[in-house]
């Protein structure tokens, strides 16, 4: 092998490597939501808890991923797909970041709602849709992988049923806390939940945008539509 092709063997190494850290990290998340929801819905305190330590791993791993592409781009000057690659690595990561925060936050308000006595029903739509960011997650880190642009686009287009979800809890936990104000604590806190769950798929399709901007050179020209919330329950009231 002569010193081209030892640089440029290298050079995938190094690409194969960053990309590696953001599906390890892409796990990690995924385990995050399921769990954070697992332990409300069976009101386990210890594994929220589990949830809440395991961010740390996390984190660890954004800067660990971030460092090394800092190091790609201040050693190996890479131009056009291969500079896309390593700039889409800062922006998944912090992407990847926040959506583990989100689950985080879920797992410590499911200390408060297991304080107070169970709503039936209450969990059932919360369960569902982070289960649908959950799937969205794993087809976007498909997608980001296999540099499948028709997968991200799809995964595009999935979030606005996370926000129509999250308009029919909107609706459902206050009709919980009009029937009985027992249940207002509880329920907000539920809210809250379901709110971080509907910003987790907000970072799932920041995300599809990434693998957009990695495969055409740009980021997708058309916005994403978001459904307004607080206007339509307004309006239905």
């Amino acid at each position: 092998m002569n010193t081209n092709e030892h640089i440029v063997s290298s050079f995938d190494r190094d690409l194969e490597s960053i990309q590696a850290g953001i599906m390890k990290m892409g796990g990690l998340v995924e385990d995050s939501i399921h769990k954070s929801v697992l332990a409300l819905d069976t009101r386990d305190p210890e594994l929220a808890d589990l949830v809440r330590a395991g961010d740390a791993a996390i984190d660890a791993l954004e800067t660990q991923v971030n460092e090394e592409a800092a190091r790609i781009l201040a050693l190996r000057s890479p131009t056009a797909s291969d500079l896309r690659t390593v700039l889409s690595v800062f922006r998944v990561s912090t992407n990847l970041e926040r959506i583990g925060d989100y689950s985080k936050n879920i797992a410590k308000r499911s200390h408060a709602v297991m304080a107070q006595p169970p709503i039936e029903g209450a969990t059932a739509s919360l369960r569902r849709m982070a289960r649908e960011v959950e799937l969205m997650l794993k087809d976007v880190l498909d997608a980001y992988i296999q540099r499948d642009l028709g997968l991200a686009e799809d995964v595009r287009e999935r979030d606005l049923e996370i926000d129509q979800i999250y308009s029919a809890l909107f609706r459902e936990y206050l009709t919980f806390m009009m029937e009985d104000p027992r249940s207002i604590t509880a329920c907000m806190h539920l809210h809250f939940m379901a709110k971080n769950i509907e910003r987790m798929g907000d970072h799932v399709t920041s995300i599809a945008e990434q693998v957009v901007y990695l495969v055409t050179g740009s980021m997708p020209e058309d916005i994403r539509p978001k459904q307004d919330v607080i206007s339509e329950a307004s309006n239905k009231s």
